[in-house]
């Protein structure tokens, strides 16, 4: 019973560890974003629109929510709200699906694509530093 404990133990140490990197890189990512107007979660979302799916034709720019949802690890009406914030910022846009009318678009304007250029180098540094040999230090 002793081993079985110990190696429970040691799934929920790893699970904490991996949860302490996570909060660490995510609060990392928060700082370095908030000098330009976006946290981490901003910046999930500009990264997803601006980065095209494969096999995708070269003006597929535009993304359903709910495969924006898929991708970033947000509730469906987190993404709305956040979504409504760059919206308002003039960092994207939203348009009703053509194929079925209960659908949202959304796609990065000029200024977002702009902008997600512009920090796009500074948050990959952040990953590459907290996520540097697993160890999030």
């Amino acid at each position: 019973m002793a081993a079985v404990e110990r190696t429970e133990q040691g799934l929920v140490d790893q699970w904490r560890d991996i949860l302490a990197v996570h909060a660490r890189t995510l609060c990392e990512l928060d700082r370095a974003l908030h000098r330009h107007g976006l946290g981490a979660s901003d910046f999930e979302v500009l990264d997803v629109l601006a980065v095209l799916p494969l096999n995708a034709p070269p003006d597929a720019t535009v993304y359903r929510v709910q495969e924006i949802a898929e991708r970033v690890h947000l509730s469906q009406s987190a993404l709305s709200r956040l979504i409504g914030r760059l919206e308002k910022d003039g960092l994207v846009e939203r348009c009703m699906c053509p194929e079925d009318r209960r659908g949202v678009r959304v796609s990065l304007t000029a200024l977002g694509r702009e902008l997600h250029a512009e920090v796009l180098p500074l948050q990959r540094a952040v990953l590459g530093r907290m996520l540097a040999g697993g160890s999030g230090a």
